[in-house]
């Protein structure tokens, strides 16, 4: 199996080439589509064996290739030049999602240098240096300790400005009146409907982890506050359910999630935060780039003065 490309304009000519040369005899010069559809397409079976071709898992790849189905359908046309982008392609309901019945509250559309952290004493620290979003990450299983901490966090951000988001323990953050509540996939498929309707009536925002398309559209289900998309490259810090995305890929994401607020994640550092800022996330999340560091004040200092930057070049 090939490596995915390292560039976004690469993976999309290569998926279409791919198709096209697989089923050539199914359109003509124009690329008009003969219809009708069936689940047996040729559009569907060449866009699978294409994406798998490329790198993406299976999930991602059925994804995807039904949303090549979709598209080619919904504008009676294949075009080779269009990677699906449109919400409705993937099962998508229509955007933006926070006009939805049941979108979780809003919060702002670009979230700033996002920081993840081990305990409250860190939460303190960065929301102190400045870091406009932090995320409490505290991994225990005894419930007196996760209680601590979750309230010390907020006690931590009071005053300084900073949005907290508590990792996983969403009971615990409703209580302790967080700003936000983070959940990764695992977190939101074992929560029943009683329990995601309890958080959505608490009023507090919400964000997804996703780790590729299928994941995407299983967040946007719920119309979280925000979408977190990677892991963009290689991490140590957890077990990833796919292969780093890559820049090419996550600014595809961005480009299908466009109606949200959106935070790029996994080993980005002061050397990547260039391009990853160029897909056209409003937010970057840090772990390693921030603790590991001899002074992390100054390390917070230097990546959010690379982010306003960019944001003054990109006006």
């Amino acid at each position: 199996m090939s490596q995915p490309s390292t560039n976004a304009m690469d993976d999309q000519n290569d998926i279409a080439r791919a198709i096209l040369a697989a089923h050539a005899a199914r359109f003509g010069e124009t690329g008009d589509s003969p219809g009708p559809f069936t689940a047996d397409d040729p559009v569907y079976r060449g866009a699978k064996t294409a994406c798998a071709a490329l790198g993406f898992i299976d999930v991602d790849a059925e994804c995807l290739a039904n949303a090549w189905q979709a598209q080619t359908q919904r504008t009676g046309r294949f075009d080779a030049g269009a990677w699906p982008a449109h919400p409705a392609d993937f099962g998508m309901r229509p955007f933006p999602p926070g006009a939805r019945q049941d979108a979780f509250p809003p919060c702002p559309e670009k979230l700033g240098l996002y920081a993840v952290l081990p305990d409250a004493a860190w939460v303190g620290r960065m929301a102190r240096a400045g870091v406009p979003t932090v995320q409490l990450r505290f991994k225990s299983t005894d419930a007196d300790a996760i209680q601590r901490e979750v309230n010390a966090a907020v006690d931590a951000v009071r005053g300084t400005g900073a949005l907290l988001f508590i990792n996983d323990h969403w009971r615990v953050a409703i209580e302790a009146k967080a700003y936000g509540l983070h959940l990764g996939q695992e977190d939101l498929d074992a929560l029943t409907p009683q329990a995601l309707q309890a958080i959505r009536a608490s009023g507090i925002r919400l964000g997804v982890s996703t780790h590729g398309y299928a994941e995407m559209v299983r967040a946007d289900a719920v119309s979280p506050s925000y979408i977190a998309m990677g892991a963009v490259f290689p991490t140590t810090l957890k077990k990833m359910p796919t292969a780093p995305q890559g820049v090419a890929r996550l600014g595809a994401y961005a480009q299908l999630m466009r109606g949200y607020p959106q935070v790029g994640i996994g080993g980005v550092d002061a050397q990547r935060l260039p391009d990853v800022l160029a897909t056209g996330v409003g937010s970057v999340a840090v772990v390693r780039a921030l603790v590991n560091e001899p002074d992390p004040e100054a390390a917070a200092a230097r990546l959010m003065a690379a982010m306003a930057t960019d944001a003054a070049k990109a006006r």
